[in-house]
């Protein structure tokens, strides 16, 4: 499994999280709307996230 952190104080909601993920890891929830990795169980580590999240608030790591 991933251990995903959003970083709520850069996260601009901008959404390009929820467009990139192959298997829909991301929700966007709150006012103001702010990424939250809703199903961490079934990221597959790829990344895309974390590379084209235009605010750098992504982090992924596995865990053991």
């Amino acid at each position: 499994m991933a251990k995903i952190t959003v970083d709520p104080e850069k996260c601009t909601g901008c959404g390009t999280c929820i467009d990139v993920c192959p298997v829909g890891v991301y929700e966007l929830q709150g006012d103001p709307p702010k990424s939250v990795p809703v199903k961490p169980e079934e990221c597959l580590l790829c990344e895309a996230c974390v590379e084209n999240c235009p605010a750098e608030a992504i982090t992924v790591e596995a865990e053991e």
